[in-house]
């Protein structure tokens, strides 16, 4: 069993950054796939930043080139820097982990943080 708990979610004007840590508890956490997907009103909750099994990086084309995701296996924590927000970066935003891949229905999820860009 692994719990996940998100900080830094929160208001933000369009044009500015954000950092997003996620913090796991209950497993090995170098062995696990990490990542963050967001799911915003009326929309499905996609993968935006990612870990894969084998420690590559993803990212989904909407955050690519302004979203930086990172971890520290010592400290079982993920991160994801976002930079250069749009208001249509305003979402819940999830970190999940999983101990093969993501996106294989066995993730475990987060509460959530909910990020508010202002135009």
């Amino acid at each position: 069993q692994v719990q996940l708990v998100e900080y830094g979610g929160g208001l933000v004007q369009a044009g500015g950054s954000l950092r997003l840590s996620c913090a796991a508890f209950g497993s090995d956490f170098v062995d696990l796939a990490v990542g963050w997907y967001r799911q915003a009103p009326g929309k499905q909750r996609d993968l935006i930043a990612g870990f894969t099994s084998s420690g590559c990086t993803t990212y989904a084309a909407s955050v690519n080139g302004r979203s930086a995701i990172s971890r520290n296996n010592a400290k079982g924590t993920v991160y994801l820097q976002m930079d250069s927000l749009k208001a249509g970066d305003t979402a819940v935003y999830y970190c999940a982990a999983d101990p093969y891949d993501l996106g294989d229905g066995d993730e475990y999820w987060g509460q959530g943080t909910q990020v508010t860009v202002s135009s």
